[in-house]
């Protein structure tokens, strides 16, 4: 986590039930609204930082990721939100830290590989280590010593979140909503070692690729990427979501301070 500027942490989310709480809890906050965006500094948890509501997209997580480094000089980014399950071993409920992302609907063929992002020689494009370290650790304090605290035992059996685990691994971004099995099934042929699919993450990635910028994702799993996915994914976000992301930042900020 060196650095030689003052660690500066912009937290990005596509939806404001994954962020919700963030920014109340925020010292001193100050809210500037930029490209149809409300960006809000302020302390958490004695980091300095900025939090934003992408919006749901690469091409919206990207800009957002873009301006939080060229107009608010960030030094590091997480991206906290909500995934389908591309895997059999990830359940609704646990969380996978990234520790690589491919844009899974990327494809230039014949012109370059699949999946390779033209022009960067990259199709996978890896996280910060040493963030996603951190991250992960949080991830796993929570769920292991704060997840019976945080939801009664009715919310835990309505949402199955019995004894959820924390996997790191390859999360897969794309302009698409995975809701069937076919589609995952596809995917998974292509990228077995895929653990997750989202909508924002591996645009982010390639941001802060280019532009030099360590990052982390973490993803609490919400369906199961199939025919329910629609129905499982939004009672998921409203009642869940926020909670993990809350309490596992919150950690991530604690574990900072003092390692900048």
């Amino acid at each position: 986590m060196n650095s030689n500027k003052k660690l500066r942490l912009g937290v990005i989310s596509a939806l404001a039930e994954e962020q919700e709480g963030l920014v109340e809890a925020m010292k001193g906050p100050h809210k500037l609204t930029h490209a149809m965006r409300d960006y809000t500094q302020g302390n958490l948890w004695g980091i300095d930082a900025v939090c934003v509501l992408s919006r749901i997209g690469k091409a919206a997580a990207a800009m957002t990721a873009a301006i939080l480094v060229e107009k608010f000089e960030v030094t590091h980014i997480v991206f906290t939100g909500v995934a389908g399950s591309g895997d059999i071993f990830v359940k609704v409920g646990d969380i996978v830290v990234a520790e690589s992302l491919v844009q899974h609907d990327m494809d230039a063929r014949p012109l370059f590989p699949r999946f390779e992002v033209p022009l960067t020689g990259l199709s996978r494009f890896p996280s910060d280590l040493a963030l996603s370290d951190h991250l992960a650790f949080s991830a796993q304090d929570f769920l292991s010593d704060e997840l019976k605290s945080v939801f009664n035992e009715v919310e835990a059996k309505e949402f199955g979140l019995d004894e959820p685990r924390l996997h790191r691994g390859l999360i897969g971004s794309g302009d698409q909503f995975i809701h069937s099995r076919a589609q995952l099934g596809q995917l998974k042929e292509a990228l077995p070692d895929l653990l997750a699919v989202e909508m924002e993450g591996a645009a982010v990635a390639q941001v802060c690729f280019e532009l030099g910028i360590p990052y982390a994702v973490i993803r609490t799993v919400s369906d199961n990427a199939n025919e329910d996915a629609a129905v499982d994914f939004m009672r998921f976000v409203r009642t869940v979501a926020s909670r993990y992301a809350f309490h596992v930042v919150k950690r991530l900020c604690e574990r900072l301070v003092g390692r900048t």
